[in-house]
Formats: structure tokens, sequence, C-alpha cells
């Protein structure tokens, strides 16, 4: 039987969009974004989120629910998520986006490890990135080696973990990803060459930028949530627009925290079992033709010559 879902991943700036949204179009069907960062009103141009001439061709789920002032929790993604499957009944739906545990936790349930500990996070956010890492490296070895010394928010979470149960963050893991999934879909993958992903993302920042990403900035209201504020780009913009930081230097910062974003996003999705990965450089055309014939056909196997390469620590 045909899965309703499309599940289409890849690192930012893979071409994931256009895609979904070439296969919407085709299909008639709605696209749920599968992004952390487009469901806050305001940030436009530094999330990607789709055009409004996209959005009346195409009915999009999942964006501009909250202001940048608000949290919105991976809790809060499944119950919407769940909602707009439910709702879809037997019309095809596809999910897009660049958040691999907004896609682990509604396709395996959320991670049920212990509650946030505010107080103690607040006790080690002043600490520099690689004296946290060391933190966790002399407490979880094995996290320390899976997780970047810059991925701060999932070195405080494994750090969290330990402190509160004194067990690694990869027990709960473990059991975690031991589940029934809760719903089945054709997952697509866009891969692409490290250094051709690099040269995208340089050259998309300098679009973002001259599209009025600053000014987007400059208009949204203050303070961002914690959420709000781990959208790539947007505090750096910040500290330049507050005199701390020159434009020239917040840029490669923005270029610099998006290629180690891509990594960490491809390291999640490498995990992710039964992916038919497609060449990224493939003409659009193409990859809807290839999509859609997968779709039809669930038979089809899931070629081993189009697995991405090994996770590297780099």
């Amino acid at each position: 039987m045909t899965s309703k879902l499309i599940a289409i991943i890849g690192p930012t700036a893979s071409g994931k969009s256009d895609l979904a949204m070439a296969v919407a179009q085709r299909l008639g069907a709605d696209l749920l974004s599968v992004d952390s960062m487009q469901v806050y009103r305001r940030m436009n141009i530094g999330t990607s989120k789709p055009t409004a001439a996209e959005r009346a061709a195409v009915r999009h789920h999942g964006i501009d629910l909250v202001e940048p002032t608000e949290s919105f929790t991976v809790a809060d993604f499944v119950a919407l998520a769940d909602r707009t499957i439910a709702g879809a009944g037997d019309r095809p739906l596809v999910l897009c986006g660049g958040t691999p545990l907004y896609f682990k936790s509604l396709f395996d349930g959320l991670f049920e490890g212990p509650p946030r500990d505010l107080a103690f996070r607040d006790s080690l956010r002043a600490e520099p990135a690689d004296v946290l890492h060391a933190r966790l490296a002399s407490a979880d070895p094995a996290a320390a080696e899976r997780i970047h010394a810059n991925d701060t928010k999932r070195v405080l979470r494994a750090l969290e973990v330990f402190h509160a149960t004194g067990k690694p963050i990869s027990d709960f893991q473990t059991a975690w990803a031991s589940g029934i999934r809760r719903h089945e879909a054709l997952w697509i993958g866009l891969n692409w060459d490290k250094e051709a992903i690099n040269r995208r993302i340089n050259a998309r920042t300098k679009l973002m930028l001259n599209a009025g990403w600053l000014e987007e900035v400059r208009m949204l209201p203050r303070p961002l949530s914690r959420t709000a504020g781990e959208a790539t780009g947007y505090r750096v913009l910040l500290d330049h627009l507050e005199g701390r930081v020159s434009l020239d230097d917040a840029t490669e910062q923005i270029k610099i925290g998006t290629r180690q974003l891509a990594r960490r996003q491809m390291k999640w999705f490498r995990r992710f079992e039964g992916v038919h990965w497609l060449a990224g450089p493939t003409p659009t055309a193409e990859l809807v033709t290839e999509v859609i014939r997968r779709w039809q056909d669930p038979s089809c196997p899931v070629p081993a010559s189009t697995q991405p390469r090994p996770a590297r620590d780099d």
C-alpha cells in the first residue's frame, strides 16, 4: 500500500523545499514544514520561509504559528503534525524540513528523558563551548564523541540528563530508537558533496542579506525567546545592530554557523533508516519524476549506491 506521507530531508540549502513544492503540486498535496524556525512569525528571510506565491499555490502547515518572543517545543510540533496528518485523510501529504529531532519525534515518539532543569542549564550557559564539551567528555565520553563541541544545545541536554540521572543520554536514546513507528512514509533524502553544499550556503547567505534580512532582524520584537534565538544568524545580526560586530564579521559567522548546521543535520539524517538518497545536483524535474516513481511503487528497494558516505567528525 502506498503511504500518503512523503518525507523529504537533507541539509540546509540542499534544494529540498523546491523539490517538496514541485512534488506537492504534482500530486495535489498539502505541505507540512518540519522546520523548528519557520514556526515563528516575522522571521521569513533568515528561515527561508516559502513565499506568499508558493503558499498560495500549495497549502502549507507548520508556518507562522507563534511570535518570536514565544517558545515552541518539540511536543508542540508533534501535536500539530499529528492533527495535520489526520486532517489530510487519504490525500498525500509532503513533509519537508531540516529539523531531524522533529522528524524523529513525529515518527518514533517523543524522547522521554528527564525534564528540563533550567537552573542547572543557566549555571552552565556562561561557560565557553569547549569547556562544556570537556565536561561532557568527562561525564559521558560516548555522547561527547557524537556531539560536536559547537552544538551547545545538545551538549547542554546531554549534561543535563547525566546530572539528573547519573546515566549517559545514549541509554535513553537506545530505548527511544527501539519503538514502533507512529507513521509510515516514503523517505527521500538529498545528498550533496560537502564542498558543493558549502558553496550553496555561502551564496544563499549573500542573497538573504541582499533581500533585506538585516532589516527583518531590526524589526523583530525583543527579546527573542530561547528557542527563536537559536535560529542561525539572528543573534549575530542583532549583535551587529547593537554595535558589537561588523557586518562583514557577522556575515562570515553566519556562513560558518550554517555550514556547521548542515553537517549536524546530515549526521542525524544518516542514521535514519529506509531513506532513498538522491543526488542533490540532479535537476528538480528529474528528481520529481524519481520521487513519484518511488511513491507509486512501494516495493522499490532503497538503492545502496546512493546512500550517503559514512558520517565524519569534521
